[in-house]
C-alpha cells in the first residue's frame, strides 16, 4: 500500500491497475481539499467515520453542501466541481477510474497549483 501524505491528511492506495483504484483517505478536522473536478474520473465517497462536508455542483459558484457520515456515499461525475471538508477528523473510501493524474483545481488552501 502505498501512503501519499497531503496538507489536509492522507491517502492510501489500497488498489491501482488499469480498470479502477481504491483509495482511503483520512482528512484532518477543519481541513479541505481543492475546489476541483474531473475531466473522466468518475469517483464514488464511501464514509467510514467523522463527519465529512461534501460539496457538489455543475459550477463553483453554484456547488451545494451537505454534511455526510458513516454510511453515507455520493458519486461524483466528470465534471462536477466539488471539495470535501472534515467537519471532524474523517475517514473514507473512494473508489474510481483509475486516472490519479485527472485534477483541475479551481482553488487550493495550501496554494497547489490550480487549472
Amino acid at each position: 500500500m502505498r501512503v501519499i501524505d497531503k496538507p489536509w491528511g492522507k491517502e492510501e492506495v489500497i488498489e491501482i491497475n488499469e480498470r479502477y483504484m481504491m483509495k482511503k483517505l483520512t482528512m484532518w478536522q477543519g481541513h479541505r481539499c481543492s475546489m476541483q473536478y474531473h475531466n473522466i474520473k468518475r469517483e464514488t465517497i464511501y464514509v467510514l467515520s467523522g463527519d465529512l462536508r461534501i460539496y457538489a455542483g455543475p459550477t463553483q459558484e453554484t456547488v451545494e453542501a451537505r454534511i455526510y457520515t458513516a454510511g453515507d456515499s455520493i458519486t461524483i461525475e466528470p465534471g462536477v466541481v466539488h471539495r470535501m471538508e472534515a467537519v471532524t477528523d474523517s475517514v473514507y473510501l473512494e473508489a474510481s477510474t483509475p486516472e490519479m493524474e485527472d485534477v483541475v483545481r479551481l482553488s487550493d488552501d495550501y496554494q497547489r497549483a490550480q487549472a
